[in-house]
Protein backbone atom coordinates (compact mmCIF):
# COMPACT_ATOMS: atom_id res chain seq x y z
CA UNK A 1 0.00 0.00 0.00
CA UNK A 2 1.07 3.28 -0.35
CA UNK A 3 -0.08 6.95 0.54
CA UNK A 4 -0.50 8.25 -3.32
CA UNK A 5 -2.84 5.78 -4.58
CA UNK A 6 -6.50 4.03 -3.99
CA UNK A 7 -4.54 0.81 -3.99
CA UNK A 8 -5.38 -1.42 -0.61
CA UNK A 9 -3.92 -4.83 0.27
CA UNK A 10 -4.87 -7.45 3.13
CA UNK A 11 -3.57 -10.31 4.61
CA UNK A 12 -6.20 -12.84 5.96
CA UNK A 13 -5.50 -16.32 8.12
CA UNK A 14 -8.32 -18.62 8.33
CA UNK A 15 -8.40 -20.59 11.00
CA UNK A 16 -7.49 -24.25 10.73
CA UNK A 17 -10.58 -25.68 12.84
CA UNK A 18 -12.49 -23.64 10.11
CA UNK A 19 -10.36 -24.63 7.08
CA UNK A 20 -10.41 -28.23 8.13
CA UNK A 21 -14.28 -28.53 8.84
CA UNK A 22 -15.27 -27.06 5.67
CA UNK A 23 -12.57 -29.33 3.82
CA UNK A 24 -14.18 -32.44 5.09
CA UNK A 25 -17.73 -31.07 4.14
CA UNK A 26 -17.14 -30.64 0.66
CA UNK A 27 -14.87 -33.91 0.45
CA UNK A 28 -18.15 -35.32 1.64
CA UNK A 29 -20.23 -33.90 -1.07
CA UNK A 30 -17.99 -34.90 -3.84
CA UNK A 31 -17.73 -38.42 -2.22
CA UNK A 32 -21.14 -38.80 -2.88
CA UNK A 33 -21.33 -38.09 -6.93
CA UNK A 34 -17.67 -38.95 -7.06
CA UNK A 35 -17.07 -42.04 -9.76
CA UNK A 36 -14.43 -43.94 -9.07
CA UNK A 37 -13.14 -47.36 -10.50
CA UNK A 38 -14.11 -50.08 -8.38
CA UNK A 39 -16.37 -48.48 -6.24
CA UNK A 40 -20.37 -47.58 -6.66
CA UNK A 41 -21.30 -44.07 -6.50
CA UNK A 42 -20.82 -42.73 -3.75
CA UNK A 43 -19.26 -45.63 -1.46
CA UNK A 44 -15.44 -44.67 -2.04
CA UNK A 45 -13.68 -43.63 1.01
CA UNK A 46 -14.00 -40.14 1.76
CA UNK A 47 -9.87 -40.49 2.17
CA UNK A 48 -9.45 -41.67 -1.56
CA UNK A 49 -11.64 -39.09 -2.17
CA UNK A 50 -9.30 -36.43 -0.71
CA UNK A 51 -6.73 -37.74 -2.32
CA UNK A 52 -8.04 -37.90 -6.13
CA UNK A 53 -9.88 -34.70 -5.89
CA UNK A 54 -7.33 -32.59 -3.84
CA UNK A 55 -7.18 -29.83 -6.28
CA UNK A 56 -11.00 -29.54 -6.39
CA UNK A 57 -11.47 -29.64 -2.95
CA UNK A 58 -8.94 -27.11 -2.48
CA UNK A 59 -11.09 -24.66 -5.02
CA UNK A 60 -14.12 -25.05 -3.11
CA UNK A 61 -12.87 -24.86 0.23
CA UNK A 62 -11.13 -21.19 -0.96
CA UNK A 63 -14.50 -20.20 -2.73
CA UNK A 64 -16.58 -20.82 0.32
CA UNK A 65 -14.41 -19.66 3.02
CA UNK A 66 -12.71 -16.61 1.89
CA UNK A 67 -15.20 -14.02 0.53
CA UNK A 68 -16.84 -14.62 4.06
CA UNK A 69 -13.78 -13.81 6.22
CA UNK A 70 -12.72 -11.27 3.52
CA UNK A 71 -15.91 -9.35 4.22
CA UNK A 72 -15.67 -9.95 7.72
CA UNK A 73 -12.39 -8.15 7.86
CA UNK A 74 -12.76 -5.75 5.22
CA UNK A 75 -15.70 -4.54 7.88
CA UNK A 76 -13.53 -4.57 10.79
CA UNK A 77 -11.26 -2.08 9.08
CA UNK A 78 -13.98 -0.22 7.65
CA UNK A 79 -12.89 -0.61 4.19
CA UNK A 80 -15.64 -0.41 1.04
CA UNK A 81 -13.94 -1.68 -2.10
CA UNK A 82 -15.25 -0.48 -5.02
CA UNK A 83 -13.93 -3.37 -7.20
CA UNK A 84 -14.13 -7.19 -6.53
CA UNK A 85 -10.60 -8.10 -3.82
CA UNK A 86 -8.22 -10.03 -5.97
CA UNK A 87 -6.60 -12.83 -4.26
CA UNK A 88 -2.87 -13.19 -5.81
CA UNK A 89 -1.53 -15.41 -3.05
CA UNK A 90 -3.27 -18.47 -1.77
CA UNK A 91 -1.50 -20.90 1.13
CA UNK A 92 -3.48 -23.78 1.60
CA UNK A 93 -1.84 -26.94 3.92
CA UNK A 94 -3.56 -29.69 5.57
CA UNK A 95 -3.76 -29.13 8.88
CA UNK A 96 -2.72 -25.30 9.00
CA UNK A 97 -4.81 -22.16 8.64
CA UNK A 98 -5.58 -21.22 5.28
CA UNK A 99 -3.49 -17.77 4.24
CA UNK A 100 -5.04 -15.71 1.57
CA UNK A 101 -3.50 -11.85 0.08
CA UNK A 102 -5.94 -9.91 -1.36
CA UNK A 103 -5.73 -6.87 -3.71
CA UNK A 104 -8.12 -3.97 -4.58
CA UNK A 105 -9.35 -0.04 -4.60
CA UNK A 106 -11.16 2.02 -2.51
CA UNK A 107 -12.45 5.70 -2.81
CA UNK A 108 -9.89 8.11 -1.85
CA UNK A 109 -10.38 10.28 1.51
CA UNK A 110 -10.42 14.06 0.99
CA UNK A 111 -11.19 17.12 2.58
CA UNK A 112 -13.70 19.37 0.72
CA UNK A 113 -12.16 22.62 -0.48
CA UNK A 114 -13.75 25.81 -0.77
CA UNK A 115 -16.77 25.31 -3.25
CA UNK A 116 -19.61 27.82 -2.08
CA UNK A 117 -18.95 31.51 -4.34
CA UNK A 118 -16.99 30.19 -7.16
CA UNK A 119 -15.59 32.93 -9.30
CA UNK A 120 -15.63 31.57 -12.67
CA UNK A 121 -15.39 33.64 -16.42
CA UNK A 122 -17.04 32.02 -19.68
CA UNK A 123 -17.04 33.75 -22.55
CA UNK A 124 -19.71 36.81 -23.57
CA UNK A 125 -21.46 35.59 -27.01
CA UNK A 126 -22.95 38.19 -29.06
CA UNK A 127 -26.34 37.72 -30.76
CA UNK A 128 -26.86 40.61 -33.31
CA UNK A 129 -27.70 41.26 -37.27
CA UNK A 130 -25.01 39.41 -38.02
CA UNK A 131 -25.55 36.45 -36.57
CA UNK A 132 -28.86 36.54 -37.44
CA UNK A 133 -28.07 36.85 -40.69
CA UNK A 134 -25.48 34.11 -40.90
CA UNK A 135 -28.20 32.22 -39.88
CA UNK A 136 -30.45 33.16 -42.34
CA UNK A 137 -27.72 32.28 -45.07
CA UNK A 138 -27.93 28.90 -43.81
CA UNK A 139 -31.40 28.17 -44.40
CA UNK A 140 -31.31 29.30 -47.25
CA UNK A 141 -28.70 27.10 -48.19
CA UNK A 142 -30.29 24.53 -47.01
CA UNK A 143 -33.20 25.14 -49.10
CA UNK A 144 -31.36 25.73 -52.62
CA UNK A 145 -32.35 24.12 -55.38
CA UNK A 146 -30.27 22.85 -58.37
CA UNK A 147 -31.15 23.78 -62.28
CA UNK A 148 -29.24 22.08 -65.17
CA UNK A 149 -26.83 24.55 -66.96
CA UNK A 150 -26.86 24.98 -70.62
CA UNK A 151 -24.50 26.70 -73.05
CA UNK A 152 -21.41 26.93 -70.84
CA UNK A 153 -18.97 24.56 -69.17
CA UNK A 154 -18.88 23.65 -65.04
CA UNK A 155 -17.45 26.58 -62.82
CA UNK A 156 -16.85 26.67 -59.21
CA UNK A 157 -20.02 26.90 -57.53
CA UNK A 158 -21.96 24.10 -59.96
CA UNK A 159 -22.45 20.92 -58.95
CA UNK A 160 -21.10 18.17 -61.46
CA UNK A 161 -23.23 14.95 -62.15
CA UNK A 162 -20.99 12.56 -63.19
CA UNK A 163 -20.28 8.24 -63.95
CA UNK A 164 -16.65 7.62 -62.15
CA UNK A 165 -14.75 4.35 -62.97
CA UNK A 166 -11.51 4.38 -60.86
CA UNK A 167 -8.53 2.17 -60.80
CA UNK A 168 -6.06 1.54 -57.96
CA UNK A 169 -2.49 1.79 -58.90
CA UNK A 170 -0.93 -1.26 -58.20
CA UNK A 171 -4.25 -3.17 -58.85
CA UNK A 172 -6.92 -3.76 -56.67
CA UNK A 173 -10.26 -3.51 -57.10
CA UNK A 174 -12.01 -1.26 -59.81
CA UNK A 175 -14.68 1.60 -58.73
CA UNK A 176 -17.73 2.12 -60.81
CA UNK A 177 -19.97 5.09 -59.31
CA UNK A 178 -23.24 6.53 -61.09
CA UNK A 179 -24.57 10.26 -60.89
CA UNK A 180 -22.37 11.28 -58.06
CA UNK A 181 -23.11 15.00 -57.53
CA UNK A 182 -19.49 16.83 -57.05
CA UNK A 183 -19.59 20.20 -55.50
CA UNK A 184 -16.73 22.36 -57.91
CA UNK A 185 -14.78 24.50 -55.24
CA UNK A 186 -16.18 22.92 -51.90
CA UNK A 187 -14.58 22.30 -48.63
CA UNK A 188 -15.41 18.88 -49.09
CA UNK A 189 -14.41 18.11 -52.63
CA UNK A 190 -10.76 17.00 -53.19
CA UNK A 191 -8.91 19.32 -55.30
CA UNK A 192 -8.07 16.85 -57.41
CA UNK A 193 -11.60 16.60 -58.65
CA UNK A 194 -12.24 20.37 -58.98
CA UNK A 195 -9.12 21.27 -60.26
CA UNK A 196 -10.06 18.59 -63.26
CA UNK A 197 -13.89 19.01 -63.51
CA UNK A 198 -13.82 22.71 -63.98
CA UNK A 199 -14.17 23.34 -66.99
CA UNK A 200 -16.04 20.20 -68.38
CA UNK A 201 -18.92 20.61 -70.19
CA UNK A 202 -21.83 18.02 -70.44
CA UNK A 203 -21.25 14.59 -72.51
CA UNK A 204 -17.28 15.27 -72.27
CA UNK A 205 -15.13 12.45 -70.50
CA UNK A 206 -12.15 13.56 -68.08
CA UNK A 207 -9.21 11.47 -67.24
CA UNK A 208 -7.51 12.14 -64.08
CA UNK A 209 -5.61 10.60 -60.80
CA UNK A 210 -6.47 11.48 -57.13
CA UNK A 211 -4.06 10.76 -54.41
CA UNK A 212 -6.11 10.36 -51.26
CA UNK A 213 -4.66 11.44 -48.02
CA UNK A 214 -3.98 8.77 -45.36
CA UNK A 215 -6.38 9.87 -42.93
CA UNK A 216 -9.25 10.01 -45.84
CA UNK A 217 -12.90 8.15 -43.83
CA UNK A 218 -13.05 5.95 -46.48
CA UNK A 219 -10.83 2.89 -45.40
CA UNK A 220 -10.49 1.67 -48.57
CA UNK A 221 -9.33 4.59 -50.31
CA UNK A 222 -6.81 6.00 -47.72
CA UNK A 223 -3.78 6.75 -48.68
CA UNK A 224 -4.42 5.18 -51.92
CA UNK A 225 -3.71 6.90 -55.74
CA UNK A 226 -6.98 6.55 -58.03
CA UNK A 227 -6.87 6.77 -61.76
CA UNK A 228 -10.21 8.18 -63.13
CA UNK A 229 -12.44 7.72 -66.32
CA UNK A 230 -15.16 10.85 -65.14
CA UNK A 231 -18.13 11.24 -67.78
CA UNK A 232 -19.92 14.28 -67.29
CA UNK A 233 -23.84 13.26 -67.12
CA UNK A 234 -24.71 17.24 -66.22
CA UNK A 235 -23.81 20.26 -64.83
CA UNK A 236 -26.00 21.89 -62.58
CA UNK A 237 -25.79 25.31 -61.29
CA UNK A 238 -27.13 25.74 -57.48
CA UNK A 239 -29.95 28.57 -56.63
CA UNK A 240 -30.49 30.23 -53.58
CA UNK A 241 -34.44 31.37 -52.57
CA UNK A 242 -34.84 34.97 -52.58
CA UNK A 243 -35.21 36.19 -49.27
CA UNK A 244 -38.29 37.58 -48.69
CA UNK A 245 -41.78 37.15 -46.95
CA UNK A 246 -42.48 33.73 -49.16
CA UNK A 247 -39.29 32.44 -48.41
CA UNK A 248 -40.16 32.90 -44.44
CA UNK A 249 -43.60 31.31 -45.00
CA UNK A 250 -42.04 28.13 -46.64
CA UNK A 251 -39.86 27.25 -43.76
CA UNK A 252 -41.24 24.67 -41.86
CA UNK A 253 -39.84 23.21 -38.81
CA UNK A 254 -39.29 23.67 -34.80
CA UNK A 255 -36.92 26.09 -33.16
CA UNK A 256 -33.66 24.90 -33.29
CA UNK A 257 -30.55 25.41 -30.86
CA UNK A 258 -29.08 26.75 -33.75
CA UNK A 259 -32.28 29.34 -34.39
CA UNK A 260 -33.66 27.69 -36.85
CA UNK A 261 -37.28 28.82 -38.10
CA UNK A 262 -40.09 27.46 -36.70
CA UNK A 263 -43.62 26.79 -38.16
CA UNK A 264 -46.45 29.42 -38.52
CA UNK A 265 -44.17 32.17 -39.66
CA UNK A 266 -45.69 34.40 -42.01
CA UNK A 267 -43.30 37.19 -43.12
CA UNK A 268 -39.20 37.40 -43.14
CA UNK A 269 -39.27 40.52 -39.90
CA UNK A 270 -41.54 37.51 -38.13
CA UNK A 271 -38.82 34.48 -38.92
CA UNK A 272 -35.88 37.00 -37.77
CA UNK A 273 -37.63 37.61 -34.87
CA UNK A 274 -38.01 34.13 -34.33
CA UNK A 275 -34.46 33.08 -35.42
CA UNK A 276 -32.98 35.67 -32.82
CA UNK A 277 -35.57 33.97 -30.16
CA UNK A 278 -33.53 30.60 -30.75
CA UNK A 279 -30.20 32.05 -30.75
CA UNK A 280 -30.90 33.74 -27.10
CA UNK A 281 -31.87 30.48 -25.92
CA UNK A 282 -28.94 28.85 -27.56
CA UNK A 283 -26.43 31.34 -26.22
CA UNK A 284 -28.02 30.30 -22.77
CA UNK A 285 -27.84 26.81 -23.08
CA UNK A 286 -24.01 27.38 -24.35
CA UNK A 287 -23.10 29.69 -21.65
CA UNK A 288 -24.22 27.46 -19.35
CA UNK A 289 -22.74 24.57 -20.58
CA UNK A 290 -19.40 26.30 -20.31
CA UNK A 291 -19.96 27.71 -16.98
CA UNK A 292 -20.75 24.27 -15.50
CA UNK A 293 -17.46 22.72 -17.01
CA UNK A 294 -15.32 25.89 -15.73
CA UNK A 295 -16.90 25.03 -12.26
CA UNK A 296 -15.83 21.20 -12.43
CA UNK A 297 -12.23 22.43 -14.06
CA UNK A 298 -11.77 24.59 -10.97
CA UNK A 299 -12.72 21.79 -8.46
CA UNK A 300 -10.69 19.69 -10.17
CA UNK A 301 -7.77 21.54 -9.63
CA UNK A 302 -8.44 23.15 -5.92
CA UNK A 303 -8.46 18.99 -4.44
CA UNK A 304 -5.43 17.24 -5.29
CA UNK A 305 -5.87 13.41 -4.45
CA UNK A 306 -5.32 10.27 -5.98
CA UNK A 307 -8.76 7.97 -7.95
CA UNK A 308 -9.34 4.36 -8.23
CA UNK A 309 -7.43 3.14 -11.13
CA UNK A 310 -10.78 0.65 -12.22
CA UNK A 311 -12.77 3.94 -12.62
CA UNK A 312 -10.36 5.52 -14.58
CA UNK A 313 -9.93 2.52 -17.25
CA UNK A 314 -14.05 2.54 -16.77
CA UNK A 315 -13.75 6.19 -17.74
CA UNK A 316 -11.63 5.62 -20.50
CA UNK A 317 -13.88 2.91 -21.97
CA UNK A 318 -17.11 5.48 -21.70
CA UNK A 319 -14.99 8.39 -23.51
CA UNK A 320 -13.66 5.96 -26.31
CA UNK A 321 -17.55 4.20 -26.54
CA UNK A 322 -18.70 8.04 -26.91
CA UNK A 323 -16.20 8.70 -30.39
CA UNK A 324 -17.38 5.34 -31.68
CA UNK A 325 -20.90 6.13 -31.67
CA UNK A 326 -20.59 9.55 -32.50
CA UNK A 327 -18.76 7.97 -35.88
CA UNK A 328 -21.43 5.42 -36.09
CA UNK A 329 -24.27 8.54 -35.72
CA UNK A 330 -22.65 10.49 -38.78
CA UNK A 331 -22.80 7.37 -41.00
CA UNK A 332 -19.22 6.21 -40.75
CA UNK A 333 -18.05 2.37 -39.88
CA UNK A 334 -15.94 2.82 -36.79
CA UNK A 335 -14.19 -0.45 -38.04
CA UNK A 336 -13.44 1.82 -41.73
CA UNK A 337 -11.37 4.16 -40.14
CA UNK A 338 -7.86 4.70 -40.32
CA UNK A 339 -7.49 5.12 -36.66
CA UNK A 340 -5.13 3.65 -33.84
CA UNK A 341 -7.73 2.73 -31.15
CA UNK A 342 -5.52 2.46 -28.54
CA UNK A 343 -3.43 4.82 -28.81
CA UNK A 344 -6.57 6.82 -28.75
CA UNK A 345 -7.98 5.44 -25.54
CA UNK A 346 -4.11 6.01 -24.14
CA UNK A 347 -4.90 9.36 -25.11
CA UNK A 348 -8.00 9.77 -22.95
CA UNK A 349 -6.45 9.34 -19.41
CA UNK A 350 -6.15 12.63 -18.10
CA UNK A 351 -9.38 13.83 -19.08
CA UNK A 352 -10.78 10.66 -17.55
CA UNK A 353 -8.65 11.55 -14.46
CA UNK A 354 -10.35 14.43 -14.51
CA UNK A 355 -14.09 13.26 -15.21
CA UNK A 356 -13.39 10.91 -11.95
CA UNK A 357 -12.02 13.62 -9.71
CA UNK A 358 -15.18 15.72 -10.95
CA UNK A 359 -17.63 13.23 -9.97
CA UNK A 360 -16.09 11.94 -6.71
CA UNK A 361 -16.14 15.86 -5.77
CA UNK A 362 -19.57 16.59 -6.95
CA UNK A 363 -20.49 13.25 -4.54
CA UNK A 364 -19.24 14.54 -1.71
CA UNK A 365 -20.61 18.31 -2.23
CA UNK A 366 -23.99 16.71 -2.60
CA UNK A 367 -23.85 14.35 0.37
CA UNK A 368 -22.73 18.12 2.05
CA UNK A 369 -25.31 19.85 0.99
CA UNK A 370 -28.20 17.10 0.94
CA UNK A 371 -28.78 17.20 -2.28
CA UNK A 372 -30.39 13.77 -3.71
CA UNK A 373 -32.62 11.92 -6.16
CA UNK A 374 -35.71 10.46 -5.67
CA UNK A 375 -37.60 7.87 -6.81
CA UNK A 376 -40.33 10.24 -8.08
CA UNK A 377 -37.60 12.39 -9.64
CA UNK A 378 -36.37 9.11 -11.82
CA UNK A 379 -39.86 8.49 -12.78
CA UNK A 380 -39.44 11.58 -14.52
CA UNK A 381 -36.78 11.52 -16.04
CA UNK A 382 -37.81 8.00 -17.34
CA UNK A 383 -41.47 9.82 -18.87
CA UNK A 384 -39.38 12.09 -20.31
CA UNK A 385 -36.70 9.75 -22.27
CA UNK A 386 -40.08 7.46 -23.04
CA UNK A 387 -41.75 10.26 -24.71
CA UNK A 388 -38.30 11.06 -26.77
CA UNK A 389 -37.92 7.85 -28.31
CA UNK A 390 -41.40 6.33 -28.72
CA UNK A 391 -41.01 3.90 -26.39
CA UNK A 392 -43.56 3.25 -23.64
CA UNK A 393 -42.56 4.11 -19.92
CA UNK A 394 -42.96 0.82 -18.61
CA UNK A 395 -40.90 -0.54 -21.26
CA UNK A 396 -38.20 1.70 -21.10
CA UNK A 397 -37.65 1.09 -17.35
CA UNK A 398 -37.88 -2.92 -17.88
CA UNK A 399 -35.02 -2.33 -20.07
CA UNK A 400 -33.19 -0.16 -18.34
CA UNK A 401 -33.49 -2.20 -15.24
CA UNK A 402 -31.84 -5.40 -17.04
CA UNK A 403 -29.44 -3.32 -18.13
CA UNK A 404 -29.14 -2.66 -14.51
CA UNK A 405 -28.46 1.38 -15.88
CA UNK A 406 -31.24 2.87 -13.08
CA UNK A 407 -28.71 3.21 -10.39
CA UNK A 408 -26.45 5.03 -13.10
CA UNK A 409 -29.20 7.18 -13.97
CA UNK A 410 -30.19 8.18 -10.63
CA UNK A 411 -26.40 9.04 -9.74
CA UNK A 412 -26.26 11.17 -12.93
CA UNK A 413 -29.59 13.12 -11.83
CA UNK A 414 -27.89 13.65 -8.74
CA UNK A 415 -24.76 15.00 -10.46
CA UNK A 416 -26.65 17.04 -12.81
CA UNK A 417 -28.26 18.67 -9.72
CA UNK A 418 -25.43 19.37 -7.58
CA UNK A 419 -23.90 21.19 -10.58
CA UNK A 420 -27.52 23.39 -11.11
CA UNK A 421 -26.76 24.03 -7.51
CA UNK A 422 -22.82 25.12 -8.06
CA UNK A 423 -24.46 27.49 -10.93
CA UNK A 424 -26.85 29.15 -9.16
CA UNK A 425 -23.81 29.96 -6.19
CA UNK A 426 -21.09 30.57 -8.46
CA UNK A 427 -20.46 34.31 -9.14
CA UNK A 428 -19.93 34.11 -13.16
CA UNK A 429 -18.55 37.00 -15.33
CA UNK A 430 -19.25 37.19 -18.96
CA UNK A 431 -16.06 38.21 -21.00
CA UNK A 432 -15.35 39.33 -24.57
CA UNK A 433 -13.43 37.64 -25.99
CA UNK A 434 -10.44 40.08 -26.89
CA UNK A 435 -10.77 41.32 -23.22
CA UNK A 436 -8.96 38.11 -21.66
Amino acid sequence: MTEVTCRREIDLEIPAENVQKETEKVARDIARIARIPGFRPGKAPVALVRRRFADDIQGEVVQSLVPEYLEKALGEKKLVPITRPEVDKIDFKDGEPLRVHAIFEVLPEFELGDYKNLEIQIDEIEIGDAQVGKTLEEMRERAATFVPVEGRPAQDGDSVLVKLTGTPRGGGEVVHVDNVLVPLGAEETLRAFTENLRGASVGEKKQFEVAYPADYPDAKLAGKTLDYTAEVEAIKEKKLPELNDEFAKDVVGAPSAEGGAPSGVTTLAQLRGKIREGLDLAKEERQKSQAAERILGQLVKQHDFPVPEALVESQMDTRLERTVRSLAAQGVDPRAVNVDWTALRRQQRDRAVADVKAELILDRIATAEKIDVTDQDVDQEIAVLAERSGESATALRARLTKQGALARMKSKLRSDRTIEWLYRTSRIEKTAKGEK
